[in-house]
């Protein structure tokens, strides 16, 4: 009689145990939500080319971590402009990725750096930079926008890109603080 109920029993067990591997895989792993982060403060006092240079291509931040996307900004300008620092900061890097340009800025006081490519740099790692100072030059883009000569301005915080344009004041972005003007009567 002991045998006849012991049967059952096995069976069912040896079933919960090689089943239970195959429930949990389709179970989504639990991701703890993200802790919200502190705006981005308005640091830059200069864009990175140019007085207010025209955006070729905006911010599209992607879905998933390596999902596609836009991870900044594309910035118009020519092959040979000169590329500023957009706020006092140190140099992280200054060299060729993928035979490509990069300079990276670490902004002073901020969780925050900036990345410009194509650029073929002026500056040394480690080498502080004022706001508004040559970090390099607008190399030859060659297929990133096209025919036309850019500079793709990133942003980041940690290892998540942010939309660079958000560290840029609204007199900056707006075109230029108000000006009073005389009345005429």
């Amino acid at each position: 009689m002991r045998c006849a109920l012991l049967w059952p029993a096995l069976v069912l067990g040896l079933a919960a145990v090689l089943l239970t591997p195959l429930a949990w895989a389709d179970t989504p792993p639990v991701v703890p939500p993200r802790p919200p982060t502190a705006p981005v403060p308005p640091v830059a006092r200069a864009w990175p080319v140019g007085v207010r240079p025209p955006v070729l291509r905006g911010w599209e931040p992607p879905a998933t971590v390596y999902g596609p996307g836009h991870r900044g900004v594309d910035l118009g300008t020519q092959a040979g402009a000169p590329v500023r620092a957009v706020a006092p900061g140190r140099v992280l890097f200054a060299g060729r990725v993928a035979g490509r340009g990069v300079v990276s800025v670490e902004l002073r006081g901020t969780d925050l750096r900036t990345t410009y490519e194509p650029v073929r740099a002026s500056v040394r790692k480690g080498q502080e930079v004022g706001a508004g100072a040559v970090v390099g030059v607008v190399e030859p883009t060659g297929s990133h926008c096209g025919t036309r000569a850019c500079v793709h301005w990133g942003l980041l915080r940690g290892d998540a890109y942010v939309n660079p344009l958000s560290v840029l004041p609204p007199w900056l972005l707006d075109g230029g603080p108000s000006r009073l003007l005389p009345v005429l009567s």
